[in-house]
């Protein structure tokens, strides 16, 4: 079986998605199947020339398929990345970059879902763009006015490219429930996770840090962006005897980086985009994540924590409900007030909720992971056969 992976983003290149596909890649190599990945140019695929910017994106990848001759093409489909073109005059031509490939190529296409917004989520990633542009502050409002608009027409535009790409597909992926039930369909398989170096000792990763070692901590990590959330941060309360710990970084795309005011009890490392093992060892380090996030369809930072053996405090979204009913996580509201409770919840009950990781990170395992993929690729294989 040959495999064709495209993820615009792809390692060295920062950014959840592109850390994601390759250890997906990784693992599916590990079990015998070839993968070929193509990538931008700044990532280090097989095969390059797709970006966000690209028009060109479809006649690219056809080209591409054409040279590798894979049996199936595996898309993770993250619209942004593809080159997303909202229309504020006209929903029906919103569109990506990546559209007329799917109704061209005659490969079977297995696409796995990042992103699917409730029409609160959608309408919140309007209003937290504060992009200044060539007119300057003073253009702000007027911008942020037409963004709104346009953002309102375009929700169902948005939700009918997954549902269009999941039935162009022979088969769909999504990391949880909720994001199969906004997309209409598919396979949930959860993000893989798991760490990146053997069982260390808290002690020995929190002195390669230079952490303390009398606390706990409680991690935040990832871009600090608007839609994380990380402005009520500096606001929380921390319960007695924990520390917060923070580390943020830039996206190729995104270099989005808001400032955090900092306290006693913040310990911010600033070491930027963490390689596989350094975040490792942080996440043994650690013994809770915290997840302020205002947007989000799904967090590799939750799923990595969880591998960590680290439940999560998180905001009260829809995706992040899924797995604190699970008992994997505290969800409250984006409040400094709500978030110092729950952490405080979860330090008193903290040994029931690190059983309760204990037993689900198995779920997460590269090698479980991996096999659950080849067998969508068999199953979209098969389905092509019955539909020519």
């Amino acid at each position: 079986m040959r495999v064709l992976m495209v993820s615009t983003e792809y390692p060295p290149m920062p950014g959840g998605v592109g850390r994601y596909t390759a250890n997906l890649v990784q693992a599916i190599r590990k079990v015998g199947v070839h993968v070929d990945v193509v990538c931008d140019k700044a990532g280090a695929g097989e095969f390059s020339g797709i970006s966000p910017t690209n028009e060109q994106n479809s006649d690219v990848l056809l080209r591409i398929v054409d040279e590798a001759a894979p049996d199936v093409v595996h898309v993770q489909f993250e619209p942004g990345l593809y080159g997303l073109v909202l229309d504020p005059g006209n929903p029906k031509k919103t569109n990506t970059h990546i559209d007329s490939f799917y109704e061209r190529c005659r490969v079977p296409i297995v696409t796995t879902f990042h992103s699917a917004y409730t029409f609160r989520q959608w309408m919140s990633q309007a209003v937290l763009m504060k992009r200044i542009g060539r007119t300057g502050r003073l253009g702000i409002p007027a911008r942020a006015a037409v963004r709104t608009w346009k953002y309102f027409l375009n929700y169902k535009a948005f939700n009918d490219l997954n549902k269009e790409k999941l039935r162009m597909s022979h088969a769909g992926i999504s990391f949880s429930r909720y994001l199969a039930r906004r997309i209409g369909g598919g396979e949930v398989i959860y993000h893989g996770a798991e760490p990146a170096t053997s069982d260390m000792e808290k002690q020995d990763a929190r002195s390669f840090f230079s952490l303390p070692k009398d606390k706990r901590i409680a991690l935040v990590l990832g871009f600090r962006t608007a839609t994380k959330g990380w402005d009520i941060l500096n606001k929380m309360r921390m319960p007695e005897g924990w520390v917060m710990v923070l580390n943020s970084s830039k996206g190729h795309y995104n270099t989005e980086n808001l400032s955090l005011n900092l306290r006693g009890d913040i310990i911010d490392l600033q070491r930027g985009f963490l390689d596989e093992k350094e975040l490792s060892m942080l996440l043994f380090a650690s013994d809770a994540v915290i997840l302020p996030y205002k947007i989000t369809s799904s967090s590799g930072v939750m799923f990595d924590a969880l591998a960590h053996g680290l439940p999560f405090v998180a905001s009260d979204l829809e995706f992040f409900r899924e797995f604190s009913s699970q008992r994997l996580g505290v969800t409250v509201r984006r409040t400094p007030e709500d978030f110092s409770k729950g952490l405080e919840r979860l330090s008193q009950e903290y040994d029931g909720y690190a059983q309760a990781v204990g037993r689900f990170r198995e779920k997460l395992r590269w090698d479980y992971v991996a096999r659950q993929h080849v067998a969508q690729y068999a199953s979209a294989m098969a389905a092509s056969v019955q539909a020519a």
